[in-house]
């Protein structure tokens, strides 16, 4: 039987960030801390004062305040103490690889039952009344290609990922599977409300430099590929718009479902252009980067699938509902440049 009682947030309660050492998570908790909310930030070990220092950093000259709490997304109960007398359950973490060892222990395991221990914390806690969700734009699509069996040829929200595999993109996989779990376990309770942020690939300056996330390996990829680039299609978005719309998904009434957070339909070329000098598309034919993927460190498959397509994503949702103003895409990537360039991280 469907829930028909609306649940009241109280918006001066503390909110629970999972994964609060990421990319991600640390520019929504500074965004939180600003709005002087209390932030109950779980990380796999908080003892590593190293790792946290910059949060509490950012939490001592903001209006907010940051407790720290363990949280092992493979452990059963371990986010029960962080999430005591929190309103929201913010859950941001999941592993982000595009190559791992093992599918299953790497991506699927802590994704999927990550998100099944950390919704079954928010089961037992009776003041949460309401569950934001990172999912992606992985879990709408897996090639470019999909496009094309898509109707009207635009991803909307209600479109679902149905081809990725363990071999084929298991991080998309790993993505679909955990949101799915989560649409699951929301539908078999009424204590709290459910609001997923699906966003394209995040880029942008970070709360700090995130030395090993996707993100900032493939800005260093722009920079390092010199002038002449293939066309990849890609959905980009600014880490700050990402953080606003899972604040705006907590905190507005009427926010539900799905919400595509892409700020542009663009492509690997156009995005060099923002931060490389004579940035242009690579004069070869597809059937020759397809033949010589391997040599480059793709596979044949990712060519084929990919390169000559456009994305085509609708974000109206987020814009409408959510409120979000996408960043431009030259200020997104200049800026991040910039940290970059400032940190000396390139």
């Amino acid at each position: 039987m469907p829930c028909t009682k609306e649940l009241q947030i109280d918006t001066k309660a503390p909110v629970m960030v999972t994964g609060a050492t990421g990319y991600v998570a640390g520019v929504l908790i500074s965004h939180l801390l600003d709005r002087g909310l209390t932030v109950h930030a779980t990380a796999r070990d908080p003892s590593k004062k190293d790792r946290i220092q910059y949060l509490q950093d950012k939490a001592d000259e903001s209006k907010g305040t940051i407790r720290f709490f363990a949280g092992d997304l493979l452990k059963e109960g371990s986010f029960d103490e962080a999430a005591k007398g929190c309103a929201v359950i913010f859950h941001t973490a999941s592993p982000f690889a595009m190559s791992v060892k093992d599918a299953d222990e790497d991506l699927l395991k802590p994704a999927v039952k990550g998100t099944e221990n950390v919704l079954t914390t928010a089961n037992k806690t009776p003041s949460v009344k309401r569950v934001v969700l990172t999912s992606s734009c992985a879990a709408i699509y897996n090639h470019a290609c999909d496009l094309d069996d898509i109707p009207d040829g635009v991803w909307t929200e209600e479109v679902w990922n149905r081809t990725s595999t363990r071999l084929d993109n298991p991080y998309p996989l790993s993505k679909t599977m955990a949101e799915q779990k989560a649409w699951v376990m929301a539908g078999s309770q009424c204590q709290w409300k459910l609001v997923v942020i699906n966003p394209g690939f995040v880029m942008g300056p970070g709360l700090k430099v995130h030395p090993s996330s996707e993100s900032v390996h493939f800005a260093k990829q722009l920079l390092g590929m010199g002038s002449s680039l293939p066309a990849f299609p890609l959905p980009i978005v600014d880490v700050r718009d990402v953080a606003d719309a899972h604040i705006a998904a907590a905190f507005i009434p009427e926010a539900a479902g799905r919400h595509i957070t892409n700020g542009f339909n663009t492509d690997m070329v156009e995005v060099a252009q923002t931060i490389v000098e004579n940035a242009k598309e690579a004069p070869l034919p597809k059937i020759m980067l397809w033949a010589l993927a391997p040599l480059i460190g793709m596979t044949r498959n990712f060519v084929s699938k990919e390169l000559g397509y456009k994305m085509n994503f609708d974000n109206s949702k987020a814009k409408n509902e959510l409120g979000i103003d996408f960043y431009p895409l030259e200020k997104t990537m200049r800026d991040m440049h910039q940290q970059l360039v400032d940190n000396k991280a390139i």
